[in-house]
């Protein structure tokens, strides 16, 4: 079943800025700016991006419309087949995934008919290096390459606001890393220092409904306390010795996160194995 997309806020989230929640799959955001608006990812379905579009339409008045894919997983650029000619903006690096996307959309749609009017659609705008700005006349979006969680994945940093939309590089509890090879965690390690020396007043996640920045802190100490209880030897398979769960998580949640400690665990020996400093 598809989630209902909807408009929702974060307390003392600035007004120019809107999420779209698809139920409890994914936050998509928007930024409203004097020159254009921006959205950052499109869903899992071109119907589900189509609604958002309808739900921003007194937001973006005459204004045209620029479209950041956060990176190439499949329920934040799905949607990107509702866009028509928008120009879609993403790092170099997620080209490189769209093949597997192709793989990845032919087994979802046995498995979910929601999906069977979903095309897979390259962005048309991609950065190298480092980072990317738009300027928007009052506010300025620094498209930052984030990698760690993905290859390709970008956070973007509004310092007028001192607001991070930060994706899925930051994640309530814990996100989850590439793959097993210490490089990545490496680079999730650095990713998310990297957004908590912004010191952002707000940190915008698209899983687990936050923008606590405080969460940013407590990424990094789970991490931290991985690294230091394989470097000791002590038993470290349990999820629930390093992180608390936020209130109301459910069981089905919870076992969704602890497969997250378990590929973080796999990178964290492997790191460990090859005589890599993560920290």
């Amino acid at each position: 079943m598809e989630p209902e997309v909807r408009l929702a806020r974060h307390p003392g989230l600035d007004p120019r800025i809107t999420v779209l929640r698809a139920g409890e799959e994914v936050d998509a955001v928007f930024v409203r700016t004097a020159r254009f608006g921006v959205l950052v990812d499109t869903l899992s379905t071109p119907q589900m991006c189509a609604r958002a579009l309808e739900l921003l339409a007194d937001q973006l008045d005459d204004r045209p419309l620029l479209v950041i894919n956060s990176h190439m997983d499949w329920d934040h650029f799905w949607g990107n087949a509702a866009l028509g000619g928008v120009p879609i903006i993403a790092h170099d690096s997620a080209l490189a995934r769209l093949d597997g996307a192709v793989a990845e959309l032919e087994a979802m749609r046995a498995r979910e008919a929601r999906f069977a009017g979903v095309r897979i659609i390259a962005p048309t705008i991609t950065f190298a290096g480092p980072r990317m700005a738009l300027h928007g006349g009052d506010l300025t979006l620094q498209l930052l390459h984030t990698p760690g969680h993905t290859p390709d994945h970008i956070a973007v940093w509004i310092p007028e606001l001192k607001t991070c939309l930060a994706v899925d590089a930051v994640e309530q509890p814990i996100p989850e890393v590439w793959s097993a090879d210490p490089g990545d965690l490496c680079q999730l390690v650095r990713s998310l220092e990297r957004i908590r020396d912004l010191e952002a007043e707000q940190v915008v996640q698209a899983h687990g409904q936050s923008a606590d920045p405080a969460v940013v802190a407590r990424n990094l100490d789970y991490f931290r306390a991985l690294v230091a209880a394989v470097a000791e030897g002590r038993a470290a398979e349990r999820a629930e010795a390093f992180l608390d769960w936020p209130e109301g998580m459910t069981e089905e949640v919870r076992d969704f996160y602890r497969g997250f400690h378990r590929s973080n665990l796999a990178a964290v020996r492997a790191a460990q194995a090859a005589g890599v400093a993560v920290f």
